[in-house]
């Protein structure tokens, strides 16, 4: 766990829940039955056995570059493929067949990406550089933004919104980078380095903050349309009282729901912000929001689906805990999520029991899985990127 004062200190996202229970770093892996081993006190789940009732299978693989510490995703547009890795190659490849279209240099160490959108492919670096390219590979403009670009640019309404490291937001014009308006707050003494960035519905960007703030903002001009406290710190210490929204929200016509680490689940009117209810459960990792469930990896690692009109549990699958378990992605009958081992699981959106499981190239799944054409996307830290199937 590393810490840092810009002047405020950060905390490193990518070991984030595994440093905080232990409130003191990662301690010796150390073999017990029934476990991998422990880290920071607490048990690492030991894959069980089961009996498969569906089958994963690699429908392509290419190798885009390692990712680094950051969390890179890929971007789907019609007919491409989008990826880079941390050393700034960004590749386009055919959607069907994962073939290389072209890869460029993009001169830029990547810590933010792959954004893309009305034409454009958008990655952000750790100086605070947005690039944004044509679908060839044609750089377009090339923008500053105040700080370290953490989550992938988002584009919508002929605006590019881009979250920097030091929690502002600024509104780009899609056509030429130059800035259109810019949103910013202030931050508690202590938070969490995050790589959260928006999420964008109906002409408004949704983000959440430190300190359990969710904000919904007018795409147009970046002005607040509401703001509501998801969480509130709680504890004596500054560790304690950490309760910072580190995940994107998700959101639907209806409302729009956030969680914080250390903190609560809520979910809002998406039109006024007023409250429905709320729950208190931990997570770093967020959530994804699909017609009636809520479908989330706690801060131990637990799967859980939620009613999204209670709140309720509908079921919860306990046997992934401490496994740096990804942000769950639900499709058809399935649930799917990676974990630190690169072991792509997935579990049945009827009960959460395992259905399939696959190991890729072993290295970390770090990212949710994306759905891909009846199946799915998913970009290990090496910088395998896998099409694959479940059947």
């Amino acid at each position: 766990m590393i810490l840092a004062r810009l002047p405020r200190r950060l905390f490193q996202g990518a070991a984030l829940s595994l440093a905080l229970l232990a409130l003191g770093g990662c301690s010796a892996m150390d073999t017990v039955q029934g476990w991998v081993g422990m880290k920071g006190g607490v048990e690492i789940a030991r894959l069980v056995e089961f009996g498969e009732t569906a089958r994963f299978q690699v429908r392509w693989h290419a190798d885009i570059g390692d990712s680094g510490a950051n969390l890179l995703q890929p971007a789907l547009t019609g007919d491409a493929i989008y990826g880079t890795s941390g050393k700034g190659a960004l590749t386009r490849l055919d959607r069907a067949t994962g073939k290389q279209v072209w890869r460029i240099e993009s001169g830029i160490a990547v810590s933010g990406g792959v954004g893309s959108g009305g034409g454009l492919v958008l990655v952000g670096s750790g100086k605070g550089d947005v690039l944004a390219y044509d679908e060839d590979g044609k750089l377009r403009w090339k923008s500053k933004v105040s700080s370290e670009v953490l989550s992938a640019p988002q584009v919508a309404d002929g605006v590019v919104i881009v979250r920097s490291g030091d929690g502002r937001i600024a509104g780009l014009n899609a056509a030429d980078g130059k800035r259109a308006w810019l949103y910013e707050r202030s931050t508690p003494a202590l938070v969490v380095r995050s790589h959260a960035g928006v999420t964008i519905q109906r002409g408004v960007a949704f983000a959440g903050f430190a300190g359990g703030k969710l904000v919904a903002l007018n795409i147009k001009d970046g002005l607040a349309l509401w703001e509501t406290s998801v969480s509130q710190p709680r504890g004596n210490t500054e560790l304690e009282r950490i309760s910072d929204i580190t995940s994107n929200p998700v959101a639907d016509d209806e409302q729009v729901c956030a969680i914080a680490f250390q903190g609560r689940v809520a979910c809002y009117d998406a039109a006024q912000g007023n409250p429905l209810w709320n729950r208190d459960i931990s997570s770093d990792k967020g959530m994804m929001l699909l017609r009636k469930y809520l479908y989330l990896s706690d801060a131990k690692g637990s799967v859980i689906a939620l009613d999204k009109t209670s709140g309720s549990t509908v079921w919860k699958n306990e046997q992934l805990s401490m496994r740096d378990t990804t942000m769950p992605h639900a499709f058809g009958n399935f649930v799917a999520v990676g974990d630190y081992e690169g072991y792509l699981h997935g579990l049945s959106r009827d009960d959460g029991s395992f259905a399939a499981r696959i190991k890729l190239d072993g290295g970390a799944i770090r990212t949710a899985p994306v759905e891909l054409d009846d199946g799915l996307l998913v970009q290990t830290r090496g910088g395998g990127l896998y099409s694959l199937s479940i059947h």
